[in-house]
């Protein structure tokens, strides 16, 4: 065996092949080496890219000026080798900026620049330039209007003026912007329905005479709105409906409420118009003296009524047959005794001003209509007869001086007749007449 490989390998044939094969080999590992050699990043390589949305500082005397026209933005187109460019754009440890240390009041383009990127990449800033304006900077301190939107408020709810706290903000801006100011609004956001009093924080939005949105710093930006939220109420006379014919021989003397006024609720349209609420006594079932708990009826549009029910004590007397001889005429006191009493409202009557002094002017707050109802209880032939000329309503002003009073209401009227206000007292302000 070993003389057999001796012979083979003395032959010329047997080393030509295995210099083939070493040949092939070598060449299957420099093709190898040729392919790994594309993919290694060397530094001699060139590529391109494209930098998107990179923020712009901007360098100027920030105590005394504003700088409007600066992009927040700009996009790069950068080209050099591959390494250097792909470091650049996962790093973004560049600034790119514009440099106004010097420049003037006014109009003016400048150059936006790039720094601290490697001097082996040419970059390409788009836009290249901005056209800027440079303004005195002022601040001045203006009140802010509180604001709330009075369709969110529940039925039957009403609210008084917004305020703001704090009521002035300090707003620093361009000298042209800051004199372009018209309106300084805090509008509260809030949902509905509201049905009581609502503190809550409002952005101040600073706007011109077109209502357009102006950039200038408020400070603060966020404030605290207070809304006062109240239900609208109103005291009107409760008063008695008869329905119904009283039963033969039934005679209703009187109908006496223990609760003469209720206190309703409504939007205000509807409290102006409504001047009185009622109870229905069916005198048809009534045979005798009695007390009926009733409902308080209110109109449509009231949303409720304080109190709910009253109480109406009938007083009734009945007829008794009697024998001719025995029957002897009444006196007339007595007649007169037995008279059945009746109950009328008069509404809408106006409430006149007596004994202000001559240098004073009044204004009535309290019914805000001026007017108010009353109730007028006596005998049948006294009362159907009588009309709402027959009263006069009037605030005894005299030694009254400036401000807010609360005056009883006085009635005038005719004599054997009990007579009621709907409201006891008004609310009126005096102030000074002002000199022609």
């Amino acid at each position: 065996m070993d003389k057999l490989i001796d012979k083979l390998v003395d032959t010329r044939w047997f080393m030509k092949i295995v210099a083939l094969i070493l040949a092939l080999f070598l060449f299957d590992s420099v093709y190898d080496a040729d392919k790994d050699l594309k993919d290694i990043n060397v530094p001699g390589q060139q590529d391109s890219g494209i930098v998107e949305n990179v923020p712009v500082k901007s360098y100027y005397d920030t105590e005394n000026l504003v700088v409007t026209g600066i992009p927040e933005t700009v996009d790069l187109s950068i080209e050099g080798p591959k390494s250097h460019l792909e470091q650049a754009k996962k790093l973004q440890n560049f600034e790119v900026y514009i440099d106004l240390t010097n420049a003037e009041i006014g109009s003016q383009r400048v150059e936006i620049k790039i720094r601290d990127i490697s001097d082996k990449l040419d970059v390409t800033i788009n836009p290249q330039y901005a056209d800027v304006t440079v303004h005195e900077k002022v601040t001045q301190e203006f009140k802010v209007d509180a604001e709330f939107n009075n369709g969110l408020l529940g039925e039957g709810y009403s609210a008084d003026a917004a305020s703001a706290e704090p009521k002035t903000v300090k707003i620093t801006g361009a000298k042209e912007v800051i004199e372009r100011i018209s309106f300084v609004k805090a509008t509260l956001d809030v949902k509905g329905p509201i049905t009581e009093t609502i503190t809550d924080e409002a952005t101040v939005r600073v706007l011109d005479r077109e209502m357009n949105k102006l950039d200038v710093i408020v400070e603060p930006q966020v404030i605290q709105v207070t809304v006062p939220v109240k239900q609208l109420s109103k005291t009107v006379p409760v008063t008695i409906v008869r329905k119904g014919d009283p039963q033969d021989g039934v005679t209703i003397n009187s109908i006496e409420l223990d609760v003469n006024e209720a206190s309703i609720t409504g939007r205000e349209e509807i409290l102006n118009e409504t001047e009185s609420v009622r109870v229905e006594v069916d005198v048809s079932k009534i045979e005798k003296d009695t007390v009926l708990t009733l409902p308080v009826i209110i109109p449509n549009g009231i949303s409720a009524v304080d109190p709910k029910t009253v109480k109406a004590s009938v007083d009734v007397s009945t007829e008794v047959n009697v024998n001719e001889e025995d029957n002897t005429e009444e006196p007339a006191e007595e007649t007169e005794a037995q008279e059945q009493e009746e109950t009328k409202t008069f509404s809408s009557l106006p409430i006149n001003l007596a004994g202000l002094a001559e240098e004073y002017e009044a204004v009535l707050k309290n019914p805000a209509s001026g007017r108010t109802s009353i109730t007028v209880t006596g005998k049948s032939s006294t009362v159907q007869d009588l009309k709402a000329e027959d009263f006069n309503l009037y605030l005894s002003l005299a030694d009254l001086g400036e401000g807010d009073h609360e005056v009883p209401i006085n009635v005038d009227g005719p004599s054997g007749v009990d007579i009621k206000t709907a409201a006891g007292k008004a609310t009126i302000t005096i102030t000074q007449k002002e000199e022609a």
